[in-house]
């Protein structure tokens, strides 16, 4: 189980309250309302592998809360890498960090961890 986390300011009536920007290099990645928030317990790889890591053998750690975003081009700037097991993980397209969430192939929904990214205007 994740430890848990207040996002509760950056949720306003269910949808992102500010911008989603990347840690990073601050690319703005979501627009103001656009995430739906969503809670559910995923694994996700860590964003810092050794690096004789495969695909097959990624370090996880369980992820519970994202912005669940219906439509891939309702983003203003992500990017995809990896598929594994059904899902393609998000990382940001400028400085190709991440994964930032992740792509599920079935539903061909996206989901952005809220602990992987910043929440401002500018």
């Amino acid at each position: 189980m994740t430890e848990e986390a207040d996002f509760s300011a950056h949720i306003d009536e269910g949808k992102n309250k500010t911008n989603v920007r990347c840690q990073f290099c601050n690319s703005l990645m979501l627009k103001a309302q656009e995430g739906i928030y969503s809670k559910e317990e995923v694994e996700v790889p860590l964003m810092m592998q050794k690096q004789d890591r495969t695909a097959d053998s990624l370090n996880t750690e369980p992820l519970q809360d994202f912005w669940l975003v219906k439509d891939m081009m309702t983003f203003e700037n992500i990017g995809f890498s990896n598929t594994v097991d059904g899902r393609k993980f998000l990382v940001c397209a400028d400085c190709e960090r991440g994964p930032v969430g992740y792509h599920d192939l079935a539903t061909r929904h996206c989901y952005l961890a809220l602990k992987r990214v910043v929440h401002k205007e500018a």
